[in-house]
């Protein structure tokens, strides 16, 4: 059964190769990222019934926007991925500048407030949708020089486990780490070693088969992408 399923940051990475093999499958996926030429790319890629749009997740006017009109042009989503992150260049916290520091804080944790915010509504009204805010094996534990990464996604871990406790029993709100995946971001943390983590496309399906099995029962439940 096709599904709708909106997935934030899906210019690259695993936004993008989600939104790919998604959409491959026939579901309809409606994304958004920062980049307007990868959007174009995307809305040239897939067209109708697909729908992608140039939006900052931290900019709560944007996202606002862009859901009262995927609202109109579509019913709530059956599955919101909030995947749109940022890390900060490896450095001790110290070292970190606060304008880095607020940025990464700005989309990594106020972004998926303002998502979920603004379609959350909308799905309890249906009374239907589950809700997967990417975590990370750094959501769980730490290393050093990642620790601004770090504080996002164990905010993540926390913020979507209360809400799992706010929803109605006919949803879900998750806490996914999506395991380590050789990506661009894992090649800034691991540089030439990220080659030696899951490749992209072999994470891929088994995520999306994952993903698509997730159900009411998984509520709250901090869940790992298996290998």
């Amino acid at each position: 059964m096709s599904k709708l399923i909106v997935i934030t940051g899906v210019s690259r990475g695993l936004g993008l190769a989600l939104t790919q093999g998604l959409a491959a499958k026939g579901h309809t996926v409606l994304g958004c990222a920062r980049s307007a030429e990868s959007m174009t790319e995307l809305r040239r890629q897939f067209g109708s019934p697909h729908a992608f749009e140039t939006v900052d997740v931290s900019d709560e006017v944007q996202v606002q926007a862009w859901a009262n009109q995927l609202l109109k042009d579509y019913p709530p989503p059956d599955l919101l991925i909030n995947n749109a992150a940022i890390i900060n260049a490896l450095a001790p916290l110290w070292k970190v500048p606060s304008a880095d520091f607020s940025a990464l804080i700005d989309i990594n944790i106020k972004g998926v407030a303002n998502v979920i915010r603004h379609f959350v509504p909308a799905m309890i009204a249906q009374q239907n949708g589950i809700i997967v805010n990417l975590s990370s094996g750094w959501g769980r534990s730490t290393s050093p020089n990642v620790a601004s990464y770090c504080a996002s996604k164990w905010a993540i871990e926390g913020l979507t486990r209360a809400l799992a406790q706010e929803l109605p029993s006919s949803m879900a709100a998750i806490p996914l780490s999506p395991g380590i995946v050789h990506t661009e971001m894992l090649e800034i943390c691991y540089g030439d070693d990220a080659a030696n983590f899951t490749a992209l496309k072999d994470w891929t399906v088994k995520a999306i088969l994952f993903l698509l099995s997730l159900k009411p029962e998984n509520n709250g439940q901090p869940l790992t992408v298996p290998n």
